[in-house]
């Protein structure tokens, strides 16, 4: 696992064990109910005997060292982003799942055999989303499938759909302008050629033999159904950059709106759902992923996609059989995430998304 840091030596040194301790409770009561602990409170739920002024001292020199703060005045502590961040380098145990939590992940993940891989994606996004209670965030990258089958179904005498079956059962549509005087035969003289010289390949390895084909076509087929297929070949070859390279899946969003205090976190939130949307955004998650090994855990601002949010994202690449990275799963939520319990759910999770990645079936 790899995470962005502090300097975690220096900051340890600073603090003695009851510091320690009074610093670790204040953000354990932070993660399990979003509430500011006070002095009072934890004195009496320490394991060392110290009076209410004694953890007020300790509590203000953490404060002078940017760990926590107080909301209001007279309040209890709540932990700063540094302070959790701390937290995660310095104290977060991060366990094995349950044999349940494992078991559930893998009956969600399971694939039957004609189960398109879209649906695993959003069934893990479901998954992470349920068991996290954040967001669950499932980011593919756009998949280049092998053509098993091409059909071309007229819409009107000027217009038809050309429909591409991938060797995975996917399809896709597009809609090709056709050339005027085209006959139902030469509709299927198009498609015949198409399947006999592009089944079997993907769309990258046609457009790389796009001036072969054309040849082909000049000698095999008449005028009309010649350009038929130019035209089919035309728009599979390219021009459709307005896509987004990768598919972003989110579930569980209506979880990011419990326990929103007023319209000014509604209002981030939102700039969080808008920033999703954005291609750069998705190209961004990916870049985090890929930026170091396993799980990586990014805090509030230290992710500038999130940081009008205050959100905290949780996420772990996924590769496909030739070592690539194809996609990124994750969680998002609030900063006081169960970071413990979600690091090795987002981690178990993308090891089965690259197993399916390598062998759909």
């Amino acid at each position: 696992m790899s995470f962005p840091t502090i300097p975690v030596k220096e900051v340890s040194t600073a603090l003695d064990d009851r510091s320690k301790e009074i610093f670790r409770r204040i953000v354990e009561t932070y993660l399990e109910s979003g509430e500011p602990l006070g002095s009072r409170n934890l004195s009496r739920i320490l394991p060392m005997s110290l009076s209410p002024a004694s953890v007020r001292n300790v509590m203000s020199d953490l404060e002078d060292l940017g760990l926590i703060y107080s909301p209001h005045i007279s309040a209890g502590r709540l932990p700063t982003q540094l302070g959790l961040r701390f937290f995660v380098d310095a104290f977060m145990q991060v366990g094995d799942l349950s044999e349940e939590e494992r078991g559930t992940i893998d009956r969600h993940m399971r694939a039957g055999p004609d189960q398109p891989m879209e649906s695993l994606l959003t069934e893990a996004s479901r998954m992470l989303s349920g068991m996290s209670r954040g967001a669950g965030l499932v980011i593919a990258a756009k998949s280049d499938p092998v053509l098993k089958h091409v059909e071309f179904i007229r819409l009107e005498p000027t217009k038809a759909l050309a429909v591409l079956v991938g060797d995975q059962n996917q399809i896709e549509n597009r809609i090709i302008e056709l050339p005027v005087g085209i006959t139902a035969s030469q509709l299927t003289e198009a498609a015949n050629f198409l399947n006999a010289h592009l089944a079997g390949q993907t769309l990258t390895e046609v457009r790389s033999q796009l001036v072969t084909l054309r040849q082909q076509v000049a000698g095999e087929l008449d005028a009309l159904s010649q350009d038929l297929v130019e035209r089919g070949l035309a728009v599979w070859s390219g021009g459709r950059d307005e896509e987004k390279p990768t598919r972003l899946i989110v579930r569980g969003r209506a979880n990011l709106l419990e326990g929103l205090a007023g319209v000014e976190d509604i209002d981030r939130l939102r700039l969080l759902f808008d920033d999703l949307e954005r291609k750069e955004s998705l190209i961004e998650i990916l870049n985090l992923a890929e930026s170091g090994p396993g799980v990586r855990i990014f805090i509030g601002s230290e992710n500038k996609l999130f940081s009008l949010s205050g959100s905290s994202l949780i996420v772990a690449p996924y590769r496909d059989g030739e070592d690539r990275i194809v996609g990124a799963v994750g969680v998002i939520g609030p900063t006081r995430l169960n970071y413990s319990r979600i690091v090795p759910m987002v981690d178990y999770t993308a090891q089965l998304m690259a197993r399916l990645s390598r062998n759909p079936h």
